[in-house]
């Protein structure tokens, strides 16, 4: 196949069709909006339909549930690095883009992909948003709360993380207080009832399989942090919860 005249004839008939892509100014604003965490606009953009639209996007494939699944896949790969230029930890603006790229296998409808698509956008711009709320990060927070998003499986110190940022155990542990109003532990305590929400949903591990996952010192330590800081027990949360959203 001679790629090089396959290409010179399409190139070619597109000039003479008139058709172009849209400015790139369009897809600036909106992947800016994502990363700024504004959520009013990128409502907006998905009510506007913008995506299913895909005018002046460009055809990656002849088939139209292909086409748009190639195009989210671009659009949240570049989501994902715009996010990360935002402050998003790299470890977990990686994971997301993961997660919803693997749930794009079980999208069999163009409507499935639309529905999708807003979810994770709207997943970006919301951790953004919270994250422009918090307190400016100084660089050695940045580094830590990636650290600690990455090792939740394990027992995690203050001095672990001193040593990881390179700062004494008393002044990591004021930046901490000053960049995102708590103490160390109470952060890393707050990211693992997190992680144990997620467990809780979506998979079969047992109460115990999370206590020794997140490393716990008990079950009965893991059931009481997790009271006090969602409110309900784990059994209960698990039977109101588990697997009622993606």
């Amino acid at each position: 196949m001679d790629l090089h005249h396959e290409w010179s004839h399409k190139e070619l008939s597109e000039q003479e069709s008139g058709l172009t892509h849209r400015p790139m100014e369009d897809e600036y604003a909106f992947y800016n909006a994502v990363k700024n965490g504004d959520l009013n606009d990128v409502i907006a953009n998905c009510e506007s339909g913008a995506f299913e639209k895909l005018q002046g996007a460009g055809q990656l494939s002849r088939n139209a549930l292909t086409n748009i699944k190639y195009h989210f896949v671009i659009t949240t790969a570049l989501v994902t690095r715009h996010c990360v230029e935002g402050g998003m930890a790299l470890e977990l603006a990686y994971r997301l883009s993961d997660f919803y790229i693997q749930k794009l296998d079980d999208c069999n409808t163009i409507e499935n992909v639309i529905t999708l698509h807003q979810t994770m956008v709207l997943d970006y711009t919301t951790k953004m948003q919270q994250l422009k709320k918090n307190a400016i990060l100084s660089k050695a927070i940045v580094l830590c709360t990636d650290y600690i998003y990455k090792n939740l499986n394990k027992r995690i110190t203050l001095r672990d993380l001193a040593e990881y940022s390179k700062l004494s155990e008393g002044h990591l542990s004021r930046l901490f207080k000053k960049n995102l109003g708590k103490s160390v532990s109470d952060y890393i305590r707050e990211k693992k009832v997190e992680k144990a929400e997620n467990l809780l949903k979506y998979s079969d591990y047992s109460y115990i399989e999370i206590t020794n996952y997140l490393a716990f010192s008990s079950q009965s330590h893991f059931i009481h942090v997790f009271e006090k800081q969602v409110g309900m027990t784990p059994k209960q949360y698990r039977d109101r919860f588990y697997r009622s959203t993606w």
